[in-house]
């Protein structure tokens, strides 16, 4: 609900958001990781949704949709895996993160009933130009589910208040051109200061930021210009390669890092 997210960026002066995706490796341990994040300082946690097709994601966060495919994940898991969670947890807001397909073909009025139904509190659906998902937020309207929009470093001016109108929560600015788990260019801080004003200035809301940050110092630096910080690909790389315990560690020096500034 877009009022737990309000209340979560009123009470954090830098919030922290996790992407884990959901179903990687297994249902089982991936809701165990779910189920672990708030506890290891995450504000709001993103949980990505498997896609055949996952165009902007880079090869860590592909492969890792490809795993949890093959474990038998789909979008019905996604929204289960979100139940279970509010079984233990009801201040942590869920931001479901994926592709339209899935959701088309289980229909935006039935997604978004089943989504609140959950305790999902909204949606990132990457390649959903604002222009498209109106059918989408009107099924949400009712649930109170807030459709985030991205904004990137190629939105200008004269299409920003398209991309920030309708949108609830916060905007989530993508930090750089290309696929998720590029490093940032620059120092991470300055080059992006004045586009994330301009968006926070257009929208009104809280701006997030995310695609590329890998380091609690480089969070750190986000936070001081940023609402909020998303790590996603680093997570996603160290659950696989490292661990449950090791993933988690790393979550915790992120959101210590994002929390500093």
């Amino acid at each position: 609900m877009t009022q737990r997210l309000n209340a979560t960026f009123s009470k954090t002066s830098t919030v922290f958001v996790a992407y884990i995706m959901g179903g990687d490796p297994d249902r089982v341990a991936s809701q165990r990781v779910m189920n672990a994040l708030p506890a290891y300082g995450v504000d709001i946690i993103e949980l990505g949704i498997p896609f055949t097709d996952p165009m902007a994601d880079g090869p860590v966060i592909e492969e890792a949709g490809i795993r949890a495919r093959k474990s038998g994940t789909t979008l019905k898991t996604i929204l289960d895996m979100a139940a279970d969670f509010r079984r233990t947890n009801s201040d942590t807001p869920i931001i479901l993160m994926g592709y339209f397909n899935p959701i088309h073909q289980m229909g935006e009025a039935e997604f978004a009933k089943a989504a609140h139904k959950a305790g999902v509190d909204g949606a990132i659906i990457v390649d959903l130009p604002p222009e498209e998902d109106a059918p989408l937020r009107k099924a949400f309207e009712p649930h109170d589910l807030a459709l985030i929009r991205l904004a990137t470093p190629t939105t200008d001016a004269a299409r920003l208040p398209d991309v920030v109108r309708g949108t609830k929560g916060f905007v989530y600015y993508v930090s750089m051109t290309g696929v998720t788990g590029t490093a940032l260019s620059g120092d991470g801080s300055g080059d992006i200061s004045a586009q994330v004003a301009a968006v926070r200035k257009a929208s009104g809301l809280p701006v997030v930021v995310g695609f590329g940050v890998k380091t609690p110092e480089r969070a750190a630096q986000i936070g001081t210009i940023a609402d909020g910080v998303v790590v996603g690909t680093a997570i996603v790389k160290a659950l696989h390669e490292q661990g449950e315990e090791e993933a988690l560690a790393l979550v915790k020096s992120l959101a210590d890092g994002a929390h500093s500034a």
